[in-house]
């Protein structure tokens, strides 16, 4: 049985630091070893750096991969007759995109995690399911792109899946009236990619001045930050401004890569990031690529036990964030918390609501 499977029957953030730490010290080695054994550009990658997988390190002592290197080579650790789906992050026209290959059993793991970590904030019910974006988001089913992938992923917690915005991206208010007629009583589930709830729902609603009964219904939400920044939208602007439309909902950031699908990062009511049982964040040092202490600003390194399939169990992303404790949260879930301050400076775009209108 897999780490995985063992820790499918916990609740999501209940391991100690204690406890992480020794199951994190024996995946990383399997899976690292794993992928030396599968992956011929992963092979030559850690003989480049002299590291030895057949030796147990210390969590932070295990090699990373950068995430543009999955634009650059096909990383694979099973051959292709096994893959079931080809993950993409965004890009826009002319630009390399990331591809991620799923086989049967990361591609299963990911959908049993996301569903685990979601129920702990919507409970076991599957709730009616508003999304706030566009059919056409999932032209092409056997390349998901990070959006599409994440609306089919969101999609499996929820039900009877109504989309908000039509094929131009404008507010479709009898689809959304009409959703609202068929669960009047009932607590639904809203999900969308955050800058694109924020120009195509948000903003339709306030140009039209209408405000929506949803009380009791929860929100998730994530990507797209950079856009609201730089119209100086932070994360409690769009809490309050999507309340004054929607009523007494609760809304929820989440942080999550393309690249590591699946073991997401959801921000708790006390507006922190948490690593769940299944993943771990380290910052590092961008001078030095030493781990950072807690209040320490570095670029972000993701750890997930899920990808078996290709070599994505460790990678540094370009964004900056910050540690702001472990297993100390108000809110009483165990594991790592942490913010995001944004993506170092020169950086293309590759957030799926940052591209998408660039095609």
């Amino acid at each position: 049985m897999s780490a995985v499977d063992e820790l499918l029957s916990a609740a999501p953030f209940s391991l100690s630091k204690d406890e992480k730490s020794e199951l994190y010290a024996k995946s990383l080695f399997e899976l690292t070893k794993n992928s030396y054994d599968n992956c011929d550009y992963y092979k030559r990658i850690l003989q480049i750096l002299n590291f030895y997988p057949n030796v147990s390190h210390k969590k932070e002592d295990y090699p990373f991969l950068p995430v543009r290197l999955f634009k650059d080579f096909n990383l694979l650790n099973v051959p292709h007759e096994e893959i079931v789906k080809t993950m993409t992050s965004s890009g826009t026209t002319g630009q390399k995109v990331s591809k991620i290959y799923l086989d049967r059993t990361t591609s299963t793991n990911q959908t049993k995690v996301l569903a685990k970590i979601c129920s702990e904030f919507l409970g076991s019910q599957r709730r009616p399911m508003l999304i706030i974006d566009s059919k056409s988001a999932l032209k092409d089913r056997n390349m998901f792109s990070a959006r599409g992938a994440g609306i089919i992923g969101f999609s499996m917690v929820g039900r009877g899946a109504t989309y908000a915005l039509d094929e131009e991206m404008n507010l479709d208010l009898d689809s959304v009236n009409a959703f609202l007629a068929k669960y009047p009583n009932e607590p639904v589930l809203l999900f969308g990619f955050t800058s694109i709830i924020w120009e195509h729902f948000f903003k339709a609603l306030e140009r039209l001045d209408v405000k929506l009964p949803l009380d009791g219904a929860v929100l998730i939400h994530g990507g797209g930050w950079k856009k609201l920044i730089d119209q100086q939208v932070d994360n409690e602007t769009f809490k309050k401004s999507l309340i004054s439309r929607c009523g007494n909902i609760t809304v929820l950031n989440y942080y999550g890569m393309v690249e590591q699908t699946g073991s997401i990062f959801m921000e708790c009511e006390c507006g922190r990031l948490h690593a769940s049982n299944y993943s771990d964040v380290i910052i590092r040092n961008p001078d030095d690529f030493s781990a950072c202490g807690v209040e320490e600003r570095g670029l972000v390194q993701l750890i997930s036990l899920l990808p078996e399939s290709y070599p994505g169990h460790s990678i540094l992303t370009e964004d900056i964030g910050e540690l702001t404790g472990e297993d100390d949260c108000p809110c009483g879930r165990r594991g790592k918390t942490f913010i995001i301050h944004g993506r170092i400076k020169n950086t293309e775009l590759r957030g799926c609501s940052d591209t998408y209108e660039k095609r």
